[in-house]
């Protein structure tokens, strides 16, 4: 699984910093035994939807938060077609926009 061994340390709490997280949440794409164990054989915990189930897994909670993340993001043109060059400055409209999403949020919650 050269993906999951390629994502870097994470710091957070003291000491040694993680190397892997905990869950590996996946939709049904992924759903086959030679996934599951090879993502238990390196120790974390597989969350992989089943196919053919309903969608009461509650993974679709998550995945709506993202997708929903995705479309806001893509309301500013400068995101939505990368004119910069430069990843600083890429990542300093990204930051840009995050914070106009979270402020008119915030707003609408205001207002009720």
């Amino acid at each position: 699984m050269p993906l999951i061994q390629a994502v870097p340390p994470v710091r957070g709490r003291r000491g040694r910093p993680r190397r892997r997280p905990d869950r590996l949440y996946a939709d049904r794409g992924y759903d086959h035994d030679t996934y599951r164990r090879q993502v238990r054989a390196v120790g974390i915990t597989p969350v992989i939807a089943r196919r053919g189930t309903e969608h009461g897994s509650g993974l679709g909670v998550h995945r709506w938060v993202v997708e929903q993340s995705f479309a806001l993001l893509h309301w500013f043109r400068r995101l939505r077609i990368r004119w910069e060059i430069r990843d600083d400055i890429h990542e300093a409209f990204l930051s840009l926009a995050c914070s106009i999403i979270c402020w008119r949020r915030l707003r609408n919650l205001a207002l009720c």
